[in-house]
């Protein structure tokens, strides 16, 4: 290009940065460069989503890094309040969205309010990105975004109503799953069935029953991850201490040591009950 000005003419010393990238945003071979570069990190991006949620200032603890380079079509996390399974959840759920062209991606909650929550914090996300080589969101409310590649990101209440008109679904995310119904549970499972999606469970336990119970301890083909209160760096010991005193053992070993407790109006335990059950003895009445 005539009169363009070649890299090694440039006086670096002299020149403010404005300048530096005045005239570096007019030379060929730089924005060739740039571009070269944004889609090599784009094709390091697409084969490891640690490295876009780096990119967006979130740096992952192990498990979470672990998590987001897993290929597990079925996850389950038992993780402590305050652990980051949101957050690392969300950056996953955008990572697909981004990198897997004509995605649906759900979230679902027991209520919208949360689900809303977790969508949330993928659009914060997805704004820190900063990018205009990333698909664009060409669609967004507070529960919806729709991006240029087709992806679709949705998030809904927990009530089998809103959620039975859709297919197709690339992954399905449950927080706090140990909080939705059982019914509902077996709704939206047979979504993945054409599609081969991917599901993810999140959650405390709340007593030892539903099917987040049942998954965790006796379902197969899962990924599990449990992360306590006390495996979390950003959670302070002294504070888990009074956060005990506070709220009592039931609610705090749930909630922060993932531990599947009791309900304290329970005449039978759920130990005692599976002990009782025994495939050796003829029931009562053949189902017809």
């Amino acid at each position: 290009m005539t009169g363009a000005m070649k890299l090694q003419d440039m006086d670096y010393p002299t020149m403010t940065l404005s300048d530096n990238y005045d005239r570096l945003s007019h030379n060929p071979m730089w924005n060739q460069a740039m571009r070269n570069a944004i889609k090599e990190r784009l094709e390091r991006e697409k084969g490891d989503a640690v490295l876009m949620a780096r990119r967006g200032g979130i740096t992952p603890d192990s498990w979470q890094a672990d998590l987001l380079r897993s290929n597990a079509r079925q996850i389950i996390l038992l993780c402590s309040r305050q652990s980051g399974k949101s957050t690392i959840t969300s950056i996953l759920a955008l990572h697909q969205a981004i990198y897997t062209p004509d995605s649906l991606i759900l979230l679902l909650s027991p209520s919208l309010r949360q689900s809303q929550e977790l969508f949330r914090k993928l659009q914060t996300f997805y704004n820190a990105l900063e990018s205009e080589s990333l698909p664009q969101a060409v669609e967004e409310s507070a529960l919806r975004m729709e991006l240029s590649n087709g992806s679709r990101i949705v998030a809904l209440p927990g009530k089998e109503a809103t959620i039975r008109g859709f297919s197709g679904v690339s992954l399905l995310i449950i927080d706090e799953a140990s909080r939705v119904e059982d019914a509902l549970y077996q709704s939206v499972r047979p979504m993945l069935a054409v599609s081969g999606g991917r599901i993810i469970l999140l959650s405390t336990p709340f007593g030892k029953r539903g099917f987040f119970h049942s998954e965790w301890t006796d379902g197969q083909g899962w990924r599990k991850v449990k992360i306590t209160a006390d495996q979390c760096p950003r959670i302070d010991k002294s504070w888990l201490e009074r956060e005990r005193e506070m709220i009592g053992d039931w609610w705090f070993l749930q909630e922060y040591f993932c531990e599947f407790v009791e309900t304290s109006d329970q005449v039978f335990s759920y130990d005692d009950i599976q002990a009782a059950i025994s495939s050796d003895i003829k029931p009562l009445f053949e189902r017809s």
